[in-house]
């Protein structure tokens, strides 16, 4: 006789068995479907998360570029205040050199010369007018010499001065609001 003919109950066993296995096999794979869902979920929230923090770091990024734009503009309109007049102030400084030119061709005789005094007086506005708009004159006599300010024109020996001393100002420079507007013409002394 076979097994099942001897035990009736064996085959309702095993279906029940079978059965609590099916079930325990559900039951194992409940979770990993829920979990699959949660991790579904879980790797959308990091995407948008993640598309997120892109979409912060670019608007970081142009609020910065705009701000660099705003301050390179306000930077461009404070350059163009101070040395707007440039070109004008070049040429302006041309006839402060005539004018003491002519004041150093004309004899200074010590009596009452209103021309003379017209030329002083009219140099004198010039420089002053000059000034208010930043334009300074650089006259370096006697100062050690400085290739930034000063535009060497010759060197002569001079035992009585230290080297690369200014010795003599051929034509004095000028500064606008601290940048160099034109160099000073000099003679630099050097080593006997």
């Amino acid at each position: 006789m076979s097994e099942q003919q001897k035990n009736p109950n064996l085959e309702a066993e095993q279906v029940l068995n079978s059965e609590t296995q099916n079930e325990t096999v559900e039951e194992l794979l409940e979770p990993e479907v829920e979990t699959l869902e949660e991790v579904t979920e879980n790797d959308e929230l990091a995407k948008a998360l993640e598309e997120v923090a892109q979409y912060k770091e670019a608007a970081l990024r142009a609020h910065a570029d705009a701000q660099n734009v705003r301050r390179r503009a306000e930077q461009d309109v404070e350059k163009a205040h101070k040395f707007g007049l440039e070109k004008f102030a070049k040429s302006i400084v041309n006839v402060a050199d005539n004018l003491e030119r002519a004041l150093t061709s004309a004899p200074d005789t010590g009596e009452s010369d209103p021309v003379r005094e017209g030329v002083e007086l009219t140099l004198k506005d010039l420089l002053e007018t000059l000034a208010r708009f930043e334009v300074k004159v650089v006259d370096p006599h006697g100062e050690p010499f400085n290739p930034e300010l000063h535009q060497a024109i010759t060197m002569v020996p001079n035992p009585e001065l230290e080297p690369n001393t200014v010795m003599d100002v051929v034509q004095k420079g000028y500064t606008i609001n601290g940048r160099l507007l034109r160099p000073a013409m000099v003679v630099v002394s050097s080593a006997a």
